[in-house]
């Protein structure tokens, strides 16, 4: 049991104080970069997947 204590005494202490936390401001830009690549990525796919399903429908009515 004093292994478990001292590994949550050692781990409360690496991060709170080895850590390096970002700041609020590049926390937010990098959430608004991540939420801009997926909503540009979500409409890749769905150009893709439109395309293709014509694609499919256009070869089946053949």
């Amino acid at each position: 049991m004093s292994k478990f204590i001292n590994y949550l005494k050692e781990s409360y202490t690496e991060l709170t104080q080895k850590v390096t936390w970002p700041s609020w401001e590049k926390l937010q830009s990098s959430a608004l970069q991540v939420l801009v690549a997926t909503i540009i990525l979500a409409a890749v796919i769905w150009v893709i997947d439109f395309a293709f399903q014509h694609l499919m429908e256009f070869i089946y009515a053949l």
